[in-house]
């Protein structure tokens, strides 16, 4: 099989992809469970190729785009890492102060493709800020796979910490407006709903299929939501329901949207679970609600 498509593979694939991605399968029963695919000519390493990230050819927006200052910066973390590496950017030419934006990786560091959500967002016409939770094990180092094992042991609630740090660092800074939202993805989007519970003055908040917060925590959300779900999420979507009827109860300003028929990560364009009809929909969504709620 000389080019595998994602219409070729099965959904088993994905979910085996989603477990070993969120540390619920070590690699070796991955690959174990993986060869029971690998059938018809396709192999497990092309297998393995396809589901794994391509960071060389999908950055939509690169590191040195002229239209775009961007550069790495540290703050201060006194309750979680001490200090953190992000990556700051805004438009080269603005002219004013500009709403604020924190980007939240995954559970695997600041990779490429969340530097260049970062980079989008700048492009859209806010100041970004991209944390790295690695920064205190020595950053992003490169793969996924390794930067997932370092997340794994960083203290869950010292990182917590560290993008409430950011967001404090972002809403002071001399080109923000102090409007600041935040939009996260997967381990990101359950930091997103863990800062509306948390940060009172947030101004808006974007969870990408994320884990929810409690119910009895609801109350205590000031920021408006817009929820991103994919249907096939089974995970995800198991406390979706729950999440929901809490904001309702409780008068929450929110916005909820289920994509059909896509998988989890439907966002990342760098792997096979990307989507680009729904990406481009939920991400002209994310960007509209910004611009309404941190003017």
């Amino acid at each position: 099989m000389s080019q595998i498509n994602k219409e070729d593979i099965k959904q088993e694939v994905f979910d085996l992809y989603d477990d070993y991605a969120h540390n619920r399968l070590d690699r070796r029963v991955f690959v174990q469970k993986l060869s029971l695919y690998a059938v018809g000519g396709l192999t497990v390493p092309a297998l393995m190729s396809f589901l794994m990230p391509d960071y060389k050819t999908k950055i939509q927006v690169t590191a040195d785009d002229p239209r775009l200052k961007s550069e790495y910066i540290t703050y201060p973390s006194p309750k979680g890492g001490g200090s953190i590496k992000g990556l700051l950017s805004k438009p080269i030419d603005a002219k004013k102060k500009l709403g604020g934006v924190i980007v939240v990786h995954e559970n695997r560091g600041l990779n490429p493709y969340i530097e260049d959500v970062g980079r989008r967002a700048a492009l859209a016409g806010f100041i970004s800020l991209a944390p790295d939770a690695l920064t205190p094990l020595g950053g992003y180092p490169g793969n996924d796979d390794a930067g997932r094992e370092m997340q794994s042991k960083r203290d869950k609630g010292e990182m917590e910490e560290d993008f409430i740090a950011a967001y404090n660092y972002l809403k002071a800074h001399k080109d923000c407006n102090g409007k600041v939202g935040v939009v996260g993805f997967c381990y990101g989007g359950g930091i997103s709903n863990m800062m509306a519970v948390r940060v009172p003055d947030l101004a808006a908040a974007v969870p990408f299929y994320g884990s929810q917060p409690a119910a009895a925590d609801v109350p205590k959300i000031n920021a408006p939501l817009m929820i991103h779900n994919a249907s096939l999420d089974t995970r995800i979507m198991a406390g979706a329901p729950a999440y929901e009827a809490a904001l309702k109860e409780n008068g929450k300003k929110y916005q909820a949207f289920v994509y059909e028929n896509v998988n989890h990560g439907f966002h990342n364009d760098t792997t096979p679970r990307y989507d680009k009809t729904a990406a481009e929909l939920a991400w002209k969504r994310t960007i509209d609600f910004f611009a309404e709620n941190l003017k």
